[in-house]
């Protein structure tokens, strides 16, 4: 005897495929979204689909994405890193002021820039796993800190006349591809391979998924926590380095906001801003994604005050759809 099938019946025999098709959205739907986006601007205008114009998406991407990958490690953990545009300043200022008024080699200049952001990043660990300062306040104190020091170092004046050695990083290309965008490349190589292969790597993710059991399990959670920090002040201060070097100066209110499009590339491409769950390619896609909006939004002529609305329409979205991955 054949029954009729009730809606309930019904509901459950969809059910599978509405849950494979939710889970092939939540995987691919940002990859999606940036295909249409670059179809949609080469049809607005010629000039999007040159080999000159993915040039300058990709330089441009390529520091906000180092930025982004900084801020991937700490957002995995659960934190949050609001200090990653101001540390990119100052890494800047440190590196080209001793580059010229300083006259150290261009090798040692960026070294100390380097170590000025990984110095950075580590008071904010500091204050975040030993004392237990949320991470929100912690690097917010340092963003206040880290821009008022970047003033105060040179009087509130940008850093000119680099010298060609640290311009060449800026400016340079290795095999036809410019400098910035291969270090990008050994940047998403290096953390792919840390967060995919090493145990450090699986910390990171037993951590933010949750810390009590990860600490129950022998992890010692603090050093974990300090460490993301470091990660992050060393990679802004890389973005620092490569900035300066692309405009020709050090500037004291560059990277202002950029830790916004770092945040909004994390969670966009996928990771949780509670922590446990994402990807490093995700983070990749999402700062191509705004990377690419940026660009569209000039080459359409799009004031530059409407493109900080639609930046913040971006993040909202992203905190929503993050919102909405945890309930289902």
């Amino acid at each position: 005897m054949m029954t009729k099938p009730t809606s309930l019946s019904v509901g459950r025999l969809a059910s599978p495929s509405f849950t494979s098709l939710r889970q092939t959205y939540a995987r691919y739907g940002v990859l999606a979204a940036l295909i249409v986006l670059c179809i949609a601007l080469s049809l607005a205008t010629p000039y999007f689909m040159t080999l000159e114009n993915w040039t300058d998406i990709l330089r441009q991407t390529s520091i906000n994405g180092i930025l982004a990958i900084g801020m991937t490690y700490v957002v995995l953990t659960g934190g949050i890193d609001l200090s990653v545009g101001a540390l990119l300043a100052f890494s800047g200022m440190v590196t080209a002021w001793l580059a010229t008024g300083g006259g150290y080699p261009p090798a040692v200049a960026v070294l100390a820039g380097l170590g000025a952001g990984a110095a950075l990043g580590a008071i904010s660990g500091l204050l975040v796993a030993r004392m237990a300062v949320p991470s929100f306040v912690a690097t917010l104190g340092m963003l206040s800190a880290a821009r008022g020091a970047t003033y105060i170092y040179n009087d509130g004046m940008p850093v000119s006349d680099l010298p060609p050695g640290l311009l060449s990083i800026g400016g340079g290309q290795i095999l036809h591809v410019p400098v910035p965008i291969v270090i990008f490349g050994v940047v998403i190589a290096v953390s792919w391979f840390v967060l995919r292969f090493t145990v450090y790597g699986r910390y990171i993710y037993a951590v933010g998924g949750n810390a009590r059991s990860a600490k129950t399990s022998g992890i010692d959670t603090r050093k974990v926590y300090f460490a993301v920090y470091v990660i992050s002040g060393l990679l802004a201060g890389l973005a620092g380095v490569l900035l300066a070097a692309r405009t020709t100066a050090a500037l004291p209110q560059a990277g202002v906001s950029y830790e916004l499009d770092a945040i909004a590339a994390v969670v966009i491409g996928g990771t949780s801003l509670s922590g446990g769950t994402g990807t490093l390619g995700g983070t990749v896609v999402g700062a191509l994604l705004i990377g690419v909006i940026n660009n569209g939004l000039n080459l359409l002529g799009v004031s530059s005050y409407y493109q900080q609305v639609i930046k913040g329409v971006i993040i909202v979205g992203a905190v929503l759809l993050d919102s909405s991955r945890k309930k289902n």
